[in-house]
């Protein structure tokens, strides 16, 4: 038996950082939604309790440091399954981007796990075993859209918002997201309106939903790295509707109404960065 999963990547409308906790992580409050841009997982059974793990992506660690092994280990331990598994990763997000895509990876070992060993245990439960993992995976077991607080592991499912296209843009360096966040002065930082984006997704207003795009760690990647505002300057001239960099970075995006700017946005990037990618929003969540 094979199972195979999609593992889409997310880009964050907004992120906040409210303050440190006592438990070393921050209070967050970000408003993510999905991408038509994804891993793919292959899932089969392997005996003797065993995890194996391999991708033709050089960047994918086939250990413990991969969070979708973590995710096949905490699935054993958790139902007690004394079967192994074999997983192949089909690398399609950048990685390191700020697009959650080892967190994605992970979800979706859980859901095809959930399948492959006949646990039925249900989506929520499999969003709270995530996040033991990391933080964006509670959200990236749902998908969709809707409002991550705590340190990402209590959500609320909001509306999708109104179809659009969305143009990914990676420049050629890789962000922690650990030395982002120690970096950060939350004092000083932009914080968004989050009530105001929730409010735009529920109206389902575009133009309101571009209006409060915000992200409170971008002023501290694009210190550290220029090409960040560079590839924003560039969106904004060809014509983007609202631009901004995903979780930590240094992935930029826009969001683009219109079919013919969206070619003239994807045109004006690819000389310049050499991971662009042009998607549709998905925004609609996992069911099963």
């Amino acid at each position: 038996m094979v199972v195979l999963e999609k593992a889409p990547a997310k880009i964050n409308l907004s992120l906040d950082v409210l303050h440190k906790r006592t438990d070393g992580y921050h209070e967050v409050e970000m408003v993510m939604t999905t991408v038509d841009l994804a891993d793919r997982i292959e899932l089969s059974l392997l005996s003797g309790g065993k995890i194996k793990i391999e991708s033709e992506s050089r960047f994918v660690p086939n250990d413990e440091r991969n969070l979708a092994y973590r995710a096949a280990q905490l699935m054993q331990k958790h139902f007690q399954i004394k079967q192994g598994v074999y997983i192949f990763l089909e690398k399609n997000i950048p990685v390191a981007a700020g697009l959650a895509g080892g967190s994605s990876d992970a979800a979706a070992v859980l859901r095809g796990l959930n399948k492959l060993w006949n646990i039925n245990a249900s989506i929520d439960t499999l969003a709270e075993l995530g996040a033991q993992i990391g933080s964006d995976v509670s959200f990236c077991v749902y998908g969709g859209t809707a409002v991550a607080r705590g340190r990402g592991e209590k959500i609320e499912e909001l509306p999708a918002p109104p179809p659009c296209w969305v143009v990914l843009a990676k420049p050629a360096i890789g962000v922690s997201t650990q030395s982002i966040y120690q970096k950060l002065n939350i004092q000083k930082a932009e914080h968004p309106d989050t009530q105001a984006m929730i409010d735009a997704l529920h109206r389902g207003s575009f133009e309101d939903i571009c209006a409060q795009v915000s992200n409170t760690l971008e002023g501290v990647t694009t210190k550290l790295h220029p090409e960040v505002d560079q590839i924003k300057e560039k969106m904004k001239q060809a014509g983007a509707e609202a631009v901004l960099m995903s979780g930590s970075g240094p992935t930029v995006f826009a969001l683009v109404s219109q079919d013919a700017k969206v070619h003239r946005i994807y045109n004006s990037l690819k000389g310049f960065c050499p991971e662009v990618y042009m998607v549709r929003m998905l925004g609609t969540r996992e069911t099963t």
